[in-house]
């Protein structure tokens, strides 16, 4: 039972009060904080000295916030977050706690507070990232998914966003593994966002964690997003990015991890496939190019881990007697070019391929294209 005080030193009333005053000042944000607590130490110090000195660490505007009581949001803040927290499974953990993860330590600007909703040991195991297109084609998702579930199986925890396409599908193939999954979100932690995720956010909540950074009650905004990006890329020991377009928020998750020391993974892909131009760019600029978990697990050295049994491969096996397939090769062809080189009639032509997109070996994209899935 999560109690309000509990035994393990979460979610204490004055700790919750005075943290949340202090992050909720009015103009006091994560870098601000971080400086006066530095200066003063907790929180309750920081409200009990003097402008004199809060001025020597910060402007005269936000010195005169802090020496005012609180407004009423503020409170009302409060009061919705130590209600929350008497709620099974919530936590409200500090940068002063002993169960803040020590791989946000690690980067440039780590948050004063987290809201966690799930199993919050996961914060601290060991992590990778998988990130990628809201966009994402048929196998996309099903290398996000296989990808996630493999790397689950042999105990690490997978952390995405909970966006649709990528972070949807790694998510699930956490879930199906012992390491579990980790979503961040750039809402508060009692806001679902996207809706069509409300299902997958039950079951992370219930066999995951769900993190954030933000107050509850925040809204889905879009400066928020890129910003929880660093949360993803701290928490890990290296980001795989699986599908993105060259302006992909991805791409900026990338760069996070890289600024912040963490290896960098990137599955390759069509020359001509816009969502494959994201990761060729990042390969170009030194990521790791990698085609099976194992790549992975031997990059961070946790070849130990490659042994531990996972499912196998769900994915539609190709028939290595399929003269059509082989004939499609991995670019997306027209039908009637396929036609020619199988030397086929177009009505045949039509039933095989009807019978393998029914098995899951290709898919329709853009232009009535065929494209082979493995």
């Amino acid at each position: 039972m999560n109690h309000l005080v509990s035994d393990d030193g979460f979610n204490d009333v004055s700790n919750i009060t005075s943290w949340i005053r202090l992050t909720s000042t009015e103009g006091i944000g994560c870098e601000a904080a971080r400086k006066l607590l530095t200066a003063f130490g907790l929180p309750d110090q920081i409200f009990s000295t003097s402008f004199t000195a809060l001025r020597q660490v910060v402007s005269e505007r936000q010195a005169t916030a802090l020496t005012s009581p609180p407004s009423e949001a503020t409170l009302t803040l409060i009061e919705r977050t130590i209600k929350w927290c008497t709620e099974k499974n919530n936590y409200f953990i500090t940068l002063a706690d002993q169960h803040y993860p020590a791989q946000l330590l690690e980067i440039a600007d780590p948050p004063p507070v987290l809201y966690v909703k799930g199993r919050v040991e996961l914060l601290t195991n060991t992590s990778i990232a998988v990130v990628g297109s809201r966009n994402a084609t048929t196998q996309g998702i099903i290398n996000a998914r296989q990808f996630s579930s493999n790397l689950s199986q042999s105990g690490l925890t997978i952390t995405s966003g909970m966006a649709l396409g990528i972070d949807t599908a790694a998510h699930l193939g956490g879930l199906e593994g012992s390491g579990s999954t980790v979503a961040v979100i750039g809402t508060g932690a009692d806001i679902v966002y996207p809706a069509r995720n409300r299902d997958l956010a039950h079951q992370i909540a219930e066999r995951g964690c769900i993190v954030s950074e933000y107050p509850l009650g925040t809204p889905a905004m879009a400066s928020n997003f890129p910003r929880r990006n660093r949360l993803i890329s701290g928490l890990s020991k290296g980001v795989l990015v699986i599908e993105a377009a060259l302006q992909s928020g991805s791409l900026i998750t990338a760069r996070m991890a890289a600024e912040q020391g963490r290896d960098v993974f990137a599955i390759p892909g069509s020359i001509h496939s816009p969502l494959a131009k994201g990761c060729h760019l990042l390969i170009k600029q030194g990521a790791k190019l990698v085609e099976t978990a194992e790549d992975i697990l031997l990059e961070l050295r946790l070849e130990h881990l490659t042994n531990q049994q996972r499912p196998a491969n769900t994915t539609a096996q190709l028939s290595a007697s399929s003269p059509l397939l082989t004939a499609m090769g991995y670019d997306p062809i027209h039908p009637d070019v396929l036609a020619q080189r199988c030397n086929i009639e177009s009505g045949e032509l039509s039933a095989q391929l009807l019978v393998l997109e029914l098995e899951g070996q290709v898919e329709i994209v853009a232009g009535g294209l065929y494209r082979r899935l493995n």
